[in-house]
């Protein structure tokens, strides 16, 4: 049965350096999060950012704990924003059964998302947009890009276009697993990009 939840302003769970804190009595979980194209503390690849293609990167999860009903993902910049995070992409309403995420979920709300994801939706990023924006930092400055994924243990019907401080307020109290992969990225001056 999905629950549908009144979304308040501000966020009563509170993301800290990756960490997740204030979430229930007992602590959550951890679980693996990773991709077939990208790994903590390596370089992300040019085609996730808007100096490429700026698709939205796959991901894979294992692990999850016993009791997960749904899923989550915030992808955020911890050194950008005032104040941080500057917050790349919300996904959430992820059904239990998916392994992951695709690459490329679709910018448009009038899209469908992939039939493994089906019932997802998009939350809005630090643009106001509800999609997927890759990482921009200032040319010569790398910055860690955490890829947080939550499991939950309701089936929630959220709305699209929560944006991070909603979402958090909204599943406060039922996250009982998290993983993060953690990537990076610098931009390269113009002139040493190739084509």
């Amino acid at each position: 049965m999905k629950v549908s939840v009144p979304v308040a302003l501000g966020a009563a769970l509170v993301l800290t350096g990756g960490a997740v804190t204030g979430l229930r009595a007992q602590a959550p979980a951890t679980f693996v999060v990773e991709s077939p194209t990208m790994a903590t503390g390596r370089f992300m690849p040019r085609d996730y950012s808007p100096d490429g293609r700026n698709l939205s990167p796959p991901l894979t999860w294992s692990g999850l704990p016993l009791g997960t009903r749904q899923l989550a993902v915030i992808s955020q910049d911890y050194g950008a924003g005032r104040p941080p995070p500057w917050v790349h992409w919300i996904i959430y309403n992820i059904p239990s059964s998916a392994q992951g995420l695709p690459e490329g979920i679709p910018f448009d709300a009038d899209h469908p998302m992939p039939t493994e994801i089906a019932g997802a939706v998009q939350g809005n990023n630090g643009w106001g947009l509800s999609a997927y924006r890759g990482p921009a930092p200032p040319v010569g400055s790398v910055h860690h890009y955490h890829f947080a994924v939550f499991a939950l243990d309701e089936e929630f019907d959220l709305p699209p276009g929560l944006d991070r401080s909603e979402l958090l307020q909204a599943i406060e109290g039922h996250v009982i697993g998290h993983g993060d992969m953690v990537t990076l990225y610098e931009r390269q001056p113009m002139s040493e990009l190739p084509g």
